[in-house]
């Protein structure tokens, strides 16, 4: 069994060779130690008052004192790269510092990391096992959010896949979603918020008479428009949509290579032609040339539809049908553009009626589909006819 001696016992043992004159025999049998160990201990303060390095533990009080504030510099530089690494803060969760130990044990000591997260080792090592095993029901939920973010083409997050999941009967919070996606490595597409400018000149001859009530009590109440352009080959071409505000249904839509009032007429026809005619309409949009027009006017007339126009470089008098372009930008249109017309023009069909209009849940709806909306309200009119 090997003996561990105190740090004082050794130094004693040492002087009785280096200062005294004890010859290394004398040492050992008067202290009990071996004649080898004698010899290294004497040796080895002898070379420390020197001021030489040895490998061995320190014979000295001095020496010892220089090691322990060496060890203590040294700590302290690992944790001020610890912190840095940690993004110069502790201020995270409980979890953030699991993780950030995990990312960084391969270049630091874990009773180090844990030391400067104030953390115990016991709880990382529970941690660390707990995180390697897959529960039954977390695989259930991985496969349900994988399945709901292909649907949305990738662009869905932790909210809507939440959504579109519970609509299917099985029941999911958006924090479990969350975590299942970063599992999973899953991202969502959507582009962070964006500060506007706003402005206030109002069209001269049309008023801004939606005046931002997005919230109509019935469809083909309100329907707003807007024109936006999308790189389809090695040029753009515009789509010009129709959007009904009870359920922010696409109701109509157009695609063309110019951005004129033909693309704008046509839109607002397929709408009115595709909602059965609907009177009593209010129509709302920017002011754009092509909703300015006599042309276009002409064919507001004709429907007998009150015409509407957001304040000149306003966005978010329009923000429902800007709210879609997005939407449509970042859900469905790849990064370099569509190949061909013919590819972008079933994009653009698919996305609307088979995914946007059918499917995808919209925070305005309560987490409805616009379809889905459109449906209880049909339902519930229906219901009230036949009582009344």
């Amino acid at each position: 069994m090997t003996k561990h001696f105190k740090s004082a016992f050794r130094q004693e043992v040492a002087e009785l060779v280096v200062d005294k004159g004890y010859s290394i025999r004398e040492a050992a049998e008067a202290m009990g130690v071996g004649k080898s160990t004698v010899d290294k201990w004497a040796r080895n303060l002898r070379k420390e008052r020197n001021g030489e390095e040895t490998h061995d533990t320190p014979i000295s009080e001095e020496r010892r004192r220089i090691s322990a504030l060496e060890r203590e510099v040294q700590q302290l530089k690992m944790e001020k790269e610890i912190f840095k690494k940690g993004h110069s803060s502790l201020d995270v969760g409980l979890n953030e510092k699991f993780a950030l130990i995990e990312e960084m044990k391969g270049s630091y000591p874990i009773k180090s990391l844990c030391d400067a997260f104030e953390i115990h080792r016991s709880s990382y090592r529970y941690w660390e096992e707990s995180s390697k095993k897959i529960r039954p029901e977390d695989l259930r939920t991985d496969i349900e959010v994988k399945a709901a973010h292909e649907l949305s083409g990738g662009s869905a997050g932790s909210r809507t896949i939440a959504t579109l999941v519970t609509s299917g009967g099985y029941d999911l919070s958006r924090y479990r979603a969350s975590k299942s996606m970063k599992r999973q490595g899953l991202v969502s597409c959507q582009p962070p918020k964006h500060n506007y400018k706003p402005a206030n000149k109002a069209n001269i001859t049309i008023k801004n008479n939606l005046n931002r009530e997005f919230s109509p009590i019935s469809p083909n109440q309100v329907w707003c428009g807007d024109v936006t352009y999308l790189w389809v080959g090695d040029r753009w071409r515009y789509l010009a949509t129709v959007l009904d505000l009870y359920s922010r249904k696409i109701v109509g839509f157009a695609l063309s290579n110019s951005p004129d009032s033909a693309l704008t007429k046509k839109a607002l026809s397929n709408a009115f032609k595709a909602r059965g005619k609907p009177t009593g309409l209010m129509f709302h949009s920017d002011q754009g040339c092509h909703y300015t027009s006599l042309l276009f006017r002409q064919l507001i007339w004709k429907y007998q539809i009150k015409q509407s126009m957001s304040r000149r470089g306003n966005c978010w008098d329009n923000a429902p049908m800007e709210r879609f372009f997005r939407s449509l930008k970042t859900e469905n249109m790849p990064k370099n553009g569509y190949k061909n017309e013919a590819l972008a023009n079933d994009s653009v069909r698919d996305y609307i009626y088979r995914y946007y209009n059918s499917v995808r849940p919209h925070s305005h709806n309560l987490g409805l589909s616009p379809n889905e909306k459109e449906g209880f309200y049909w339902k519930a009119s229906n219901w009230l006819a036949r009582k009344g």
